[in-house]
């Protein structure tokens, strides 16, 4: 995976499902769920960058998990893609929330085209594959990180956490949302890894000083930010 991004899938039809994952894998991660009910779960308790939804699903129907996710704060873009193709089907889909309306049967080359276009929009995917902060720079392709023409070398999650906050600077992201997002809800280490993971960060770019970009926010989390953008 290039560039840390996260989608979810909500598809029943599973061929369909797994196919979607692999077309979508050279620059994503991709959670697959096969009914309604587990789609809504998942968006509710997972960090994702992108929910890909069916409509006609088991359990509940997509509308339905459009209307929860959207009740329960969770602004995650969502891009229907179902065989519903009235336009009264559209339009209730994005009065419901919905970002972008794709009807089967599909281009892949199209999805794929929607799905980056979304992820531009929200920030989350690079158009130039290049991430930057004050004079911190960051390949997604190579992995280089350079700030002012030095490099800074970081070990597989401290990488991964560079790379999520720069994703979202300017924005609090809890110690719950980093743990879950880096480590996984059912990884094995315990959540105060995050302080240890940020602690060697912040370390590693005072050299190039960077480290004020990381800020703590008392009894929330933490926030990418830099001062001169204000």
């Amino acid at each position: 995976m290039v560039n840390n991004i996260k989608i979810l899938v909500v598809e029943d039809d599973e061929n369909l499902a797994n196919n979607i994952a692999s077309f979508l894998a050279d620059f994503s991660e991709v959670d697959i769920e096969n009914d309604g009910l587990s789609g809504k779960f998942a968006a509710t308790e997972n960090v994702y960058d992108l929910i890909i939804l069916d409509i006609m699903l088991p359990e509940m129907n997509g509308y339905d998990v459009l209307k929860n996710i959207r009740a329960d704060k969770i602004n995650t873009p969502v891009l229907i893609l179902t065989a519903k193709a009235e336009i009264d089907d559209k339009i209730h889909g994005f009065n419901l929330g919905a970002d972008d309306y794709l009807t089967k049967p599909f281009h892949r080359e199209e999805l794929q085209a929607r799905v980056k276009a979304l992820l531009k929009r929200s920030g989350v995917l690079a158009d130039d594959s290049t991430l930057k902060i004050n004079n911190l720079e960051v390949n997604l392709n190579t992995h280089e990180i350079d700030a002012s023409g030095k490099p800074i070398t970081l070990n597989g999650k401290e990488y991964d956490l560079l790379v999520y906050l720069l994703q979202n600077k300017n924005t609090i992201l809890t110690k719950d949302q980093i743990f879950e997002r880096i480590w996984g809800f059912d990884s094995d280490t315990s959540i105060t890894v995050v302080e240890v993971y940020m602690s060697n960060l912040r370390k590693k770019l005072r050299a190039s000083k960077n480290d004020n970009l990381i800020k703590t926010i008392r009894n929330v989390g933490y926030i990418f930010q830099d001062d001169t953008e204000n």
